[in-house]
């Protein structure tokens, strides 16, 4: 752990059994997770799938974190979590139960073999656009530490193509 307390994001998205239960669920063990003080969700995200495989729509949320882990224990801890429930990595962009990236990293920036921040795709897809801009325009996360973020997030579109609000 590094002490004091930083913020971070994480992308989580599903589709594959019940989506939604499935991302309350992970929040929920982020939680619970040791050196983790705070967890924040955005609204959830219907999306369209990228990368060329035919599969089911994914359900997407941000969820906003202060932790006292490092990046590198962070980013294993959502590695954990992914196994837990039931995360199976075989086609790149696939379906899946669950899948946790981490997005950014309060005062970090990394281009290891395990971790990039932010993370390298973040800035191309609009399932996380979405839902960050929203939790970046709460108050616990308005901090000037992430005006650089909002900037190259750019500004809200109202109708983003291939993102819709969950309305189950």
């Amino acid at each position: 752990m590094s002490g004091t307390p930083r913020q971070a994001f994480v992308g989580a998205g599903a589709n594959l059994g019940d989506r939604e239960k499935t991302l309350q669920s992970a929040a929920e063990r982020l939680r619970r997770t040791a050196g983790i003080r705070y967890v924040e969700s955005s609204s959830l995200y219907e999306t369209d799938p990228v990368g060329g495989v035919d599969q089911p729509a994914f359900l997407n949320v941000v969820v906003g974190i202060e932790t006292e882990l490092t990046p590198e224990s962070l980013l294993r801890e959502l590695l954990a979590i992914e196994l837990e429930f039931g995360r199976v990595r075989t086609v790149r962009w696939g379906p899946r139960t669950l899948d946790l990236d981490l997005l950014a990293f309060e005062g970090e920036v990394r281009n290891t073999a395990t971790l990039t921040l932010p993370h390298p795709r973040l800035f191309e897809r609009d399932f996380v656009k979405v839902p960050l801009r929203e939790l970046l325009g709460r108050k616990r996360f308005a901090g000037a530490m992430w005006n650089d973020l909002r900037t190259r997030l750019g500004p809200a579109v109202d109708d983003t193509p291939g993102v819709r609000r969950w309305k189950p």
